[in-house]
């Protein structure tokens, strides 16, 4: 089989012109965040505030979180789930593309799946059969003897890997991922030039530390926050405080938003429009250049269908409202720049 190897240079972090604030004046109440009115980057997206929120025809549409695992049937033939992480719903490859097809997504980031948990053959296969649409995301091993440094070398530079997910939830119990391990990996990836995409799923406010830490000791690594860090809209003082910790992030030019698993952070159903003034705030804080929409698939099929998951960022959009070139860098070319030389043929 021949190797797939990377250039690991190609990877350069959008650095936002704009000022970056500390994080404590980003600190505001419950009511304020909830209420207060959309803030733009600049006078000249203020302006074309009111431009038509609709992306061009020659704007690449870029999911940049989504899973796949093998069917039951692969399962037992070739790939075998992790005991005990069986799916319950519908996650393979062939679905996958009927759901992009459907939905005019062009390309996407796969996140390594718990399902097969360190076993990456089924999401490699898939990224050797498909290597212009897809881009791989391996999980990290934080394994205490040391041996997931080399896993992530030989994920990243023999397979083709060009990002890393660091799931805190598997880290030896009582210890962080800024521990020697996690150290030692953060820094690694930032070496080869791959981002690491945080999971915080059970609250940012338990990893902002270790995030910030590893931010300032390790500039060089890019950084993506899954789903929003899993912030939904303020409901009280303890929520608006963790979620300005999030855009207080901004101030690190290397940190990147998810705009991803809308129904993971909205209170509401689809069209998820609770989120206009959150997405809002994110955007004035990071810029949309380092803002990119995922759809969080299969999940998000269930819930509101994976072509509506798509459609219901132009609706949020269209409420906060927001211009046409904002759209555009969320929905695919913040991801495309990121991941330079993927998705560039028409």
């Amino acid at each position: 089989m021949a190797i797939v190897r990377v250039n690991t240079t190609s990877l350069t972090p959008l650095i936002s012109s704009r000022t970056f604030f500390p994080s404590s004046t980003f600190f505001f109440s419950s009511a304020s965040v909830i209420n207060s009115p959309p803030v733009f980057r600049t006078a000249s997206t203020a302006a074309a505030d009111m431009a038509t929120t609709t992306t061009t025809t020659t704007t690449k549409i870029i999911d940049s979180h989504l899973h796949v695992w093998a069917s039951p049937q692969e399962a037992i033939e070739k790939f075998p789930y992790v005991p005990g992480q069986e799916p319950s719903i519908r996650g393979n490859f062939d679905f996958l593309l009927h759901c992009m097809e459907e939905a005019g997504v062009d390309g996407a980031l796969i996140v390594q799946p718990i399902n097969h948990k360190f076993d990456h053959s089924y999401v490699t296969s898939v990224l050797k059969k498909h290597p212009s649409k897809f881009v791989g995301c391996c999980l990290a091993n934080p394994a205490e003897d040391g041996s997931g440094v080399q896993q992530l070398e030989h994920l990243i530079l023999e397979d083709g890997y060009r990002a890393v997910r660091f799931n805190p939830y598997l880290w030896p119990s009582g210890q962080q991922m800024t521990n020697e391990i996690g150290k030692a990996m953060f820094s690694k990836v930032g070496e080869l030039g791959v981002p690491v995409g945080f999971m915080c799923m059970k609250g940012l406010n338990l990893h902002i530390s270790e995030i910030k830490e590893l931010c300032s000791e390790f500039p060089e690594t890019v950084v993506l926050l899954d789903h929003v860090a899993f912030c939904k809209p303020p409901m009280d003082d303890e929520e608006a405080k963790t979620f300005s910790e999030l855009l207080g992030l901004s101030r690190f030019p290397q940190v990147y938003v998810k705009f991803s698993a809308l129904f993971r952070v909205s209170r509401k159903s689809f069209p998820y429009d609770d989120l206009t003034t959150l997405l809002s705030q994110v955007v004035s804080s990071f810029g949309a250049n380092r803002v990119m929409w995922g759809s969080d698939f299969p999940f998000v099929v269930e819930e509101c269908g994976y072509k509506e998951a798509k459609e219901a960022v132009s609706v949020i959009a269209n409420q906060v409202p927001m211009p046409s070139s904002d759209l555009e860098w969320i929905m695919g070319k913040t991801a495309m720049q990121l991941f330079q030389g993927q998705w560039t043929a028409s």
